[in-house]
């Protein structure tokens, strides 16, 4: 990691991918490390184990859904320590797709991102830095919509589809966009999953995976490759014949 990467706001950081990150980041000489999280001892717990490694831990308990709340947190951890790199992580599965949880998928996976790189946008805006980074993660399952996920599937399309866009755009600004399209990763919500995993990975690769192409600044960060292969073929063929392959896949959950 570069010395230049030293503050780290990272959203869902009580678990999964966010977790991980949260640890590479520390051990790789973060000093500042903001981590929020929906439940308070898994949180804590995560930043305990980061301020072993010597960084200083802000742990806070938000919903990204809320958009006052967000642009505070994140002007408020600004004035901390100016921020270099800002994941925008957190994330939901919709388990059945009933009413309350598809919204819930919505609010969680789309709007919490919007309300993660929309402030963070203006403050690379009105107070350039050195380094100045936005890590949107989506999903391999965004590069088609999923039958077995319909909400899940669409969530991560849309931030995908805004990642890619942002980076283009923002580049006047020096401001560097990478997206994230992770496949089965260790995490609460694969813990869920009855479905078959192919390419499973724990979560501590991972994190080594995103850090490595946002040092490279890969505009796409998806992995594991046999799968993003495959995802991305699937995605190019008909839709007569696509519709008829992910029909027959079995429900995620």
């Amino acid at each position: 990691m570069t010395d230049t990467i030293e503050n780290i706001l990272i959203t869902g950081a009580s678990s999964g991918i966010g977790e991980a990150l949260a640890e590479y980041y520390a051990k790789n000489g973060a000093k500042n490390l903001f981590l929020s999280g929906r439940n308070e001892q898994r949180l804590n717990d995560v930043a305990k184990r980061c301020q072993k490694h010597g960084s200083n831990v802000f742990p806070k308990i938000i919903d990204v859904s809320n958009r006052e709340e967000m642009a505070q947190w994140i002007a408020d951890c600004d004035k901390i320590a100016p921020l270099n790199l800002v994941f925008a992580n957190a994330g939901v599965s919709t388990g059945e797709e009933n009413p309350t949880n598809i919204y819930n998928t919505f609010n969680t996976n789309v709007m919490g991102v919007l309300n993660t790189v929309t402030p963070t946008v203006e403050l690379y805006k009105n107070t350039p830095r050195q380094k100045q980074i936005i890590a949107i993660t989506a999903s391999i399952a965004g590069y088609h919509g999923l039958p077995s996920c319909p909400s899940y599937s669409a969530t991560k399309a849309c931030v995908k589809a805004y990642g890619e866009a942002l980076r283009g755009s923002l580049k006047e600004h020096k401001i560097q966009v990478n997206i994230i399209c992770p496949g089965f990763v260790k995490s609460r919500i694969t813990d869920k999953n009855t479905c078959p995993m192919p390419f499973f990975m724990q979560a501590d690769k991972a994190a080594e995976i995103i850090a490595a192409g946002i040092e490279k600044n890969s505009s796409l960060i998806a992995f594991p490759w046999p799968m993003r292969l495959a995802v991305w073929f699937m995605s190019s063929l008909p839709n007569c014949i696509s519709d008829f392959i992910y029909g027959s896949l079995p429900h995620k959950v």
